[in-house]
């Protein structure tokens, strides 16, 4: 079965203006899934939509070249989501009442020589939410889940350069420790750096 949280994760404002930690007038509720058995079409469905709207609306979730649709999202979905495993693959998915409101994936390898640390992948907030703190919420629950549950050491990722996505992590504690310089083209007059990212210690 999913895993709910003890505790509802209230949401903070981050946008723009705003008095830094004032609380909304919404909660997050923060779950995982670590079996592929325990994702319902229903939740299918919205994960699905959810990454379709994002990637639309040009979010950096994984789908570099927009727009894409079911055909283009399901069958990688569905990939993530069979390889789900309570020691080496977690879905993180945030709720605002009924409604999806962003949610990430959190992997291991299961080499033991890398086994100290984990990625995040897909971290994504739906675009209805954006501006209320679901991103770092889902950050926050990563690191925790990783450091309490999976027993890492430090979490990494690779962010595509351009989006801002380097103030964002660094504001939750992670540091860039390089590039790889012009490794991303999205046009011919479009071409950016993917950014490296590590959050050490957990």
């Amino acid at each position: 079965m999913p895993q709910q949280d003890d505790t509802l994760e209230s949401a903070h404002d981050a946008r723009p203006g705003a008095r830094p930690g004032a609380p909304l007038a919404f909660t997050l509720t923060l779950a995982q899934i670590s079996d592929p058995r325990d994702v319902t079409p229903g939740l299918r469905r919205e994960l699905i939509d959810c990454w379709i709207a994002v990637t639309n609306a040009g979010g950096a979730a994984g789908f570099p070249f927009p727009p894409v649709g079911d055909g283009d999202v399901a069958p990688v979905l569905d990939g993530l989501l069979g390889r789900l495993a309570p020691d080496n693959s977690r879905l993180v998915i945030a709720r605002s009442g009924e409604a999806l409101a962003g949610w990430a994936v959190l992997k291991r390898d299961p080499y033991r020589l890398v086994g100290h640390w984990g990625t995040i992948h897909h971290l994504q907030t739906h675009p209805g939410f954006r501006g209320r703190g679901v991103g770092s919420a889902l950050v926050r629950e990563l690191r925790r889940t990783a450091r309490d549950e999976l027993g890492l050491e430090q979490l990494r990722l690779a962010a595509r350069g351009g989006e801002g996505l380097e103030d964002f992590y660094g504001r939750l504690g992670w540091r860039e420790i390089g590039r790889w310089p012009g490794a991303l083209r999205f046009a011919p007059d479009d071409t950016r750096d993917e950014v490296l990212m590590i959050l050490t210690p957990l």
